[in-house]
């Protein structure tokens, strides 16, 4: 009885879904495969990834060349020969400013130049304006123009179209002239100066004492320069000394003049400007040669006081007199 019904079960079973064959041969290995082995992220091909590589290397030192491209040639752009002679300072192609030389311009000796400029006074209103020059051979720097305030356009013009200026550089050559507003590069003109003609003469002033003569001048020893000793004192010990002069400048000041070894009553001070070979008056801003000596003072047997202007920068000889006779030559170098 149990085993009749065992065997209908069996038959209804193999008419529905465990009926006939499920798996082949081939498809029970591929499971038992797959059952005993870990999955493997599949690798993309290789030649896929040699050619993406190789493009991203092009691309890379295509811009990277292109870059150094630009970079050179604002290099180039930007860095002209600054030592051709320029009268024009253009930028845009446009002339900013220009500079007027004088054609006889020499080392050594003071020159007047015009500088005109071409934007408006607005540019240039309430700003300090100066002028440096720079020689190409020696690298020298200095600042011939000190800053001026511009208040006013100049005479008789909209703007600064004729800003004069007198000045001198010591050496010949290139010297590149450099215009700052505020503190700030404005442009730069490059001019050529020649070299100061030998053997100029010495002209005297026909107001110089007679007693002054153009050999005094001959043989100034320039290397003999002016030291520092006693109370502050500049000038040649136990000869001549200036209390005064330890910071010379070209503005106004007071020196007190000493001499040692002499009861002259007066005092003559001649000076003569090495660089442009000019003699000129110092004593009382300017005005005059002489002035009358005191008593002993600072263990000098003489003295007198004084006001004194230095007309330009350079090396000076102070040629001293005591009543009509040569007593001293003093030497200094005078910048600001």
């Amino acid at each position: 009885m149990m085993e009749n019904k065992l065997n209908e079960l069996k038959k209804a079973m193999d008419s529905t879904t465990h009926k006939g064959v499920h798996f082949t041969e081939f498809q029970k290995n591929k499971i038992r495969h797959s059952v005993h082995r870990p999955n493997q992220t599949k690798r993309p091909n290789p030649f896929i990834i040699f050619i993406m590589t190789t493009v991203a290397i092009c691309l890379i030192g295509f811009f990277v060349s292109t870059e150094l491209m630009v970079k050179q040639n604002e290099t180039i752009n930007s860095s002209p020969d600054t030592w051709q002679v320029k009268h024009d300072y253009t930028e845009n192609n446009k002339v900013v400013f220009s500079i007027f030389p004088d054609p006889e311009l020499r080392e050594g000796k003071p020159y007047g130049y015009i500088f005109s400029f071409k934007e408006p006074f607005d540019t240039f209103k309430g700003k300090d304006l100066s002028i440096s020059a720079v020689h190409k051979e020696s690298g020298q720097r200095i600042e011939v123009v000190s800053p001026q305030k511009i208040t006013e356009p100049s005479n008789g013009y909209s703007s600064l179209q004729r800003f004069a200026a007198s000045f001198q550089v010591p050496d010949s050559g290139l010297w590149r002239y450099e215009v700052y507003l505020d503190g700030k590069t404005y442009g730069d003109v490059v001019v050529s100066v020649d070299e100061k003609e030998e053997g100029s003469p010495i002209i005297l002033p026909e107001d110089i004492p007679d007693f002054v003569q153009k050999s005094d001048f001959d043989n100034i020893n320039w290397d003999r320069k002016a030291t520092e000793f006693g109370r502050n004192m500049i000038g040649n010990e136990n000869r001549s000394g200036i209390i005064g002069a330890d910071m010379p400048s070209l503005t106004g000041q007071k020196w007190m003049w000493h001499l040692w070894d002499t009861e002259a009553s007066e005092l003559t001070v001649v000076g003569y400007h090495r660089e442009s070979g000019t003699v000129q008056p110092v004593l009382n801003n300017g005005e005059s040669w002489s002035i009358p000596l005191g008593g002993e003072n600072n263990g000098a047997d003489v003295h007198a006081p004084s006001s004194v202007t230095i007309p330009e920068r350079g090396e000076w000889a102070f040629v001293l007199y005591g009543d009509g006779k040569l007593f001293d030559v003093i030497v200094l170098g005078i910048e600001k």
